[in-house]
């Protein structure tokens, strides 16, 4: 693999200043952002209020603590635009992506915004190895979704010449690779495994491909997928991370000198780590939940959004800025499967909707060689459990999970009684997938 280390010079000044400048600097900007969503979003002023806190509090970093959180149920509580700080007209961009109801949480954008994502996303991908004059073929989807878009508008502003690919049609993406001879891919990291076995598929040797960074993201992966992508390509295999609610793609991203986890860009978004049970703040080396706060967003400030996901803080060593740790899970209940945030909810509001099941499921992730696979397991009515009953059951609900959630999933259908059942807290979930 080429040594793809920044040259001297390569960096903004914030990507090596003090800590002390760090902190001073989100000082400032913290203080903005929370009398910019106190003065212009009602929610946040009636939280603040409720909790007997006012943006002058904040004297210290650590006077954040004081104020109350924000999540995904916030957005959806507000849905479609009461988050937004700024008139529409400012509004230059919307999007959104699903929830546990089908409701879409909503995101807006401002001219401003959208040059500060794409610079953070350009950081990023500089980060990974990426040089003005590459070309970097975007495999991640557009639309509402933030991944392809976002990755598109931080490869332009870092200088490179973007090929807008998006997902699917992987024997489209092989040709294309193979004919136009892009530097950088931009992915999840399974659907690189499917392109893998395509180029394996046509008697391709992928070490031969043009292809020297992959910027993988929108789903967890392991140290073990990293390597199996870099031998099978010869390729340097980075992490970036983010997520639609805080800005979408490149709030945080590995530097490929040393893949050591994830340097978040603390100058526009600043991380606490809390225990998600009881929301109290941990120091940093503690493994909980990751919350942001956004330093300089205008149409659609968070504060204190719970991610859900798990890491810890580390000090920054390619960066001045703090790392945080591969995710290691989640504190809800949310999978992730091929880069498609699926909620138990979800499953069991489609199977609610074909009258020939019992509302009793479990949903089994595995993985069959190398991609993400779910299984439904389900069971019949006493009066609908003959074979072409059940058949038909699987094949219904099969299809709503398709048209409404946007997944593929195996559904078995068992005989009444066969789903287990529990005198507590219903188990929900097997994860059956490999750790590392």
């Amino acid at each position: 693999m080429l040594n793809l280390s920044p040259r001297p010079g390569d960096l903004d000044p914030i990507e090596t200043a003090s800590r002390e400048e760090i902190a001073d600097l989100q000082l400032a900007r913290l203080k903005w952002s929370l009398r910019h969503a106190y003065d212009n979003v009602a929610h946040y002023r009636q939280s603040f209020d409720a909790a007997g806190v006012h943006p002058d509090d904040l004297k210290t970093l650590s006077d954040l603590s004081k104020f109350p959180f924000a999540t995904k149920q916030t957005l959806r509580d507000n849905y479609p635009f009461g988050l937004f700080a700024v008139p529409q007209e400012q509004v230059a961009r919307v999007h959104a992506s699903s929830g546990t109801t089908g409701k879409p949480t909503v995101v807006g954008y401002t001219r401003s915004d959208i040059k500060v994502w794409a610079s953070v996303v350009a950081r990023s991908i500089r980060a990974a190895g990426g040089r003005p004059g590459m070309k970097c073929h975007v495999a991640y989807g557009y639309g509402l979704f933030t991944g392809g878009l976002g990755a598109h508008y931080g490869a332009e502003e870092l200088g490179l010449t973007v090929i807008p690919m998006s997902g699917g049609m992987t024997e489209r993406q092989v040709t294309l690779i193979e004919d136009f001879r892009p530097d950088i891919i931009m992915v999840t990291p399974s659907y690189m495994l499917a392109i893998l076995d395509e180029y394996r598929s046509r008697g391709l040797d992928p070490r031969k491909s043009p292809l020297k960074v992959g910027v993988f993201g929108a789903e967890p992966w392991t140290n073990s997928m990293r390597e199996e992508i870099e031998e099978a390509f010869d390729m340097h295999a980075v992490d970036i991370y983010g997520l639609s609610e805080v800005m979408g793609p490149g709030v945080a991203s590995e530097c490929v000198e040393t893949k050591d986890g994830l340097h978040i860009w603390e100058d526009h978004f600043y991380p606490e780590i809390i225990d998600p049970d009881t929301g109290e703040v941990l120091p940093d080396g503690e493994v909980g939940e990751l919350v942001f706060t956004s330093l300089t967003k205008e149409a659609m400030p968070v504060i204190r959004y719970r991610t859900r996901d798990l890491t810890r803080l580390l000090p920054g060593t390619a960066r001045s800025m703090r790392r945080m740790e591969k995710v290691t899970g989640r504190s809800d209940d949310m999978m992730i499967l091929r880069g498609v945030n699926v909620f138990p909810t979800q499953i069991e509001e489609q199977l609610l909707r074909v009258p020939a099941l019992a509302p009793h499921y479990l949903v089994e992730l595995t993985r069959e060689g190398r991609m993400d696979e779910m299984t439904v397991h389900v069971e019949a009515l006493p009066s609908h459990a003959d074979e072409a009953h059940r058949a038909a059951a699987a094949a219904e609900l099969r299809a709503h999970l398709k048209n409404v959630i946007g997944i593929s999933a195996r559904v078995h259908v068992a005989d009444p009684g066969g789903v287990e059942r529990s005198m507590g807290k219903a188990r929900r979930v097997i994860d059956n997938r490999p750790k590392s």
